[in-house]
């Protein structure tokens, strides 16, 4: 492909590559229609925000008196995910929906990352964790085989006419460290971190047992999955459940999320939940997600929601997939960065 002049002034992706992203973003758009989806469209500034521990919304705020802006005004958050709004359509009776969104996450950039994204998300009321997934296979694979500029690149080396595969997070730390993690006391975390020579970051908490666990799986798993096919990584530790069910389906083992990421490459695409349904649970967790925040110093976040109010009215049982639009086109298109995709990034914003 054409490499786009490196003025800060020009856009980062070459004409020609987002002439290839719209293609792929029309012929997703068709697939989704012809599955029985609808588009919908939400905001992505409220005065709601899906609380994570560790994502950072951008705030603003609305002035009730604009001339005078000096009063201040009621915040306002850049939502991080469209997933409240499209849950609070299926608690008033949406089936299948899905949207392309512009996104936001402060504070995150790099090769992978742009603080203002496109997030494809979708919802099918009656789906689980396991239908969503054969769904997700049909999708990324048809949006490879449409692209007409796939390179030899790493993901290209991906073989992506087999079935993906689906491996369980216990298991994909067996298969790469000789060790299962789910049963394991922080303690043995910091045993296979030093059996394998990492050094874990400045600020991870000796206690912070999620924190190894995600430091673990970045250094040690996520850089073997999705080489050879596709992988679904699924079953994730309950700690980790975010708004996934938990499953009860083995009750002589560590609880899992009913949840599953998609890696090819090595690069995480997309993160899919069989949605939590209990507004009980939800504020539960919104609450320890808010302890977690008090605890690392970061900024205090609304807890309550319209999104719990529409649970409490009743959410019906579904699953729910976010993916990356921008790493998907990269990865169709054989690049190696997102700039690639996008025209404007945040260094060029």
């Amino acid at each position: 492909m054409i490499a786009p002049d490196d003025s800060l002034d020009r856009p980062s992706a070459s004409l020609i590559a987002l002439h290839h992203r719209s293609a792929l973003t029309q012929h997703v758009r068709a697939l989704f229609q012809r599955h029985g989806y609808w588009e919908v469209e939400t905001p992505i500034l409220s005065r709601d925000v899906i609380l994570d521990a560790w994502l950072e919304p951008f705030v603003t705020e609305y002035l009730t008196d604009p001339p005078r802006w000096q009063n201040g005004g009621s915040p306002r958050y850049l939502q991080t995910s469209p997933e409240a709004h499209m849950k609070r359509l299926l608690a008033d009776g949406a089936d299948a929906i899905f949207q392309f969104s512009r996104v936001f996450r402060n504070g995150e950039t790099g090769r992978r990352h742009n603080p203002e994204f496109t997030m494809l998300e979708w919802y099918r009321v009656g789906d689980d964790h396991h239908r969503q997934m054969d769904f997700v296979e049909t999708l990324v694979r048809s949006v490879f085989e449409s692209s007409q500029v796939w390179r030899e690149t790493s993901a290209s080396k991906t073989n992506m006419q087999t079935p993906f595969e689906r491996l369980t997070y216990d298991d994909a730390f067996n298969r790469t460290t000789g060790q299962r993690v789910l049963a394991c006391q922080t303690a043995e975390l910091h045993d296979l971190a030093k059996r394998k020579g990492l050094v874990p970051p400045a600020g991870l908490a000796e206690d912070d047992h999620d924190g190894w666990l995600n430091f673990l799986l970045a250094e040690l798993v996520e850089p073997h999955l999705g080489r050879d096919s596709p992988t679904f990584l699924h079953a994730y530790p309950a700690s980790q459940a975010a708004l996934a069910r938990l499953s009860t389906a083995d009750p002589s083992q560590p609880p899992t999320a009913e949840r599953f990421e998609l890696y090819i490459a090595g690069v995480e695409l997309c993160n899919g939940y069989h949605e939590l349904t209990d507004p009980q649970v939800f504020e539960q967790r919104m609450r320890d997600q808010a302890a977690i925040r008090a605890a690392a110093g970061l900024r205090p976040l609304p807890t309550s929601s319209h999104l719990l109010t529409a649970m409490q009215r009743g959410l019906p049982a579904s699953c729910g997939v976010a993916l990356g639009w921008d790493r998907l086109v990269m990865l169709a298109l054989g690049y190696h960065e997102i700039s690639r995709v996008i025209a404007f990034p945040w260094d060029r914003a």
